[in-house]
């Protein structure tokens, strides 16, 4: 085990001094401490493709290496850039990749960690990308060292390595400053008021994350049928196309639950979304700024105006709300809405510790849907 103060002035002494990622929950202490302490140098992207992005012209601007973190499950992301651009047969851009091993064989994890932790070695070989892991056993020292060794590959190789990080590895660290949001609402409070006015034939799909968790857990309270709805417990960014491409079969009102954060690593589908102007398709985005599920590290979210955006999309209604009534006036004009609609709702963060997660398996969820829809 190793500080999250250790570890980046290891960096540091390394002459590494540019960090670009998604936040992960394993590396959520080495984030927060890069933020205090780096931020003018620190971005959190869009997506992890965005991050090998930015991170190529960094390179090309200074000729330094810089450092892009990620779960492990946002491989899926920057292969493309990673694989076309930075690698060696290609421009041959030397960065370090901080990734954290949700799924590792032998733990327990959700079921969408389960394969990413166990392929994800030999997707890294298979990519030729040299690695060395990390462990919470490990020592500072040995750690250090760890990192050393790979950093010299990559000034050797002029081209990308990783650093795989174990659960555990890193000591606490709280941001000094953590997000403060003065919404009246938080997710939970502004959800059951959204759910509360949904007909009980909608159809939910639900993002990765607390989303789909409070989405399961109040159905499961109010002894209502989670047939009806899809929990879209891993591909981030994806919820609102897999809502659309059931609404564009189905009479019955399809409701997309998404996030700030999941709406910016594929912006692109909001264009989609309302080009196909698909009428019982209904959108709402609770909006807290932050990537709450994974440590609460900010977004832009509260910086744009996600509803507008969805506006000069195409979509053809397009509201907001921060209050409670403001949410059921705005529920009133999307359910007798007969066109493509979007709420974007603000929101503070705030998640009750107790949250539950789901008790039945992603191919029950499949199965009950499919079921449903049939009917």
């Amino acid at each position: 085990m190793i500080s999250p103060k250790d570890f980046y002035n290891h960096l540091t002494k390394e002459k590494i001094n540019f960090y670009a990622g998604v936040p992960d929950s394993l590396l959520k202490d080495l984030c927060f401490y890069i933020s205090d302490n780096n931020s003018r140098n620190h971005i959190i992207a869009a997506n992890e493709g965005n991050a090998v992005a930015l991170s190529i012209g960094y390179y090309l601007a200074t000729s330094k290496v810089p450092m892009i973190y990620l779960q492990n499950s946002g491989l899926g992301n920057l292969i493309n850039p990673l694989l076309s651009l930075a690698d060696q047969e290609v421009y041959s851009i030397p960065m370090l990749m901080v990734i954290g091993w949700r799924g590792k064989p032998g733990t327990k994890d959700e079921p969408q960690h389960k394969k990413q932790g166990r392929v994800m070695l030999k997707m890294l070989e298979s990519m030729e990308i040299p690695y060395k892991i990390i462990y919470k056993k490990d020592n500072t020292q040995k750690i250090k060292n760890k990192v050393s060794t790979i950093i010299k590959n990559i000034n050797k190789i002029n081209s990308p390595c990783a650093i795989i990080i174990e659960k555990g590895s890193f000591e606490e660290y709280s941001l000094k400053s953590p997000i403060r949001r003065t919404f009246s609402l938080n997710r939970e409070k502004a959800m059951n008021i959204v759910l509360e006015t949904i007909h009980t034939k909608s159809i939910i799909v639900s993002t990765t994350g607390y989303t789909s968790r409070e989405l399961f857990e109040f159905k499961k309270k109010c002894k209502k049928l989670n047939s009806a709805d899809f929990l879209t417990v891993g591909g981030m960014g994806h919820a609102s196309q897999i809502a659309l491409g059931i609404a564009m079969r189905q009479k019955k009102p399809v409701f997309c639950f998404d996030g700030d954060g999941s709406i910016l690593m594929h912006m692109g589908s909001l264009a989609i979304n309302g080009s196909l102007k698909i009428s019982n398709f209904k959108h709402i985005v609770f909006n807290n700024g932050s990537h709450e599920s994974v440590g609460g590290q900010e977004t832009v979210g509260h910086n744009i105006k996600i509803n507008k955006i969805a506006k000069y999309s195409g979509y053809e209604l397009t509201l907001v709300a921060k209050t409670k009534q403001q949410i059921i006036s705005s529920m009133k004009k999307i359910n007798s809405f007969k066109g493509t609609a979007l709420l974007e709702i603000l929101i503070s963060n705030g998640t009750r510790a107790n949250l539950t997660r789901p008790d039945t398996t992603p191919q029950e969820n499949k199965m009950a849907l499919m079921s449903f829809m049939r009917k």
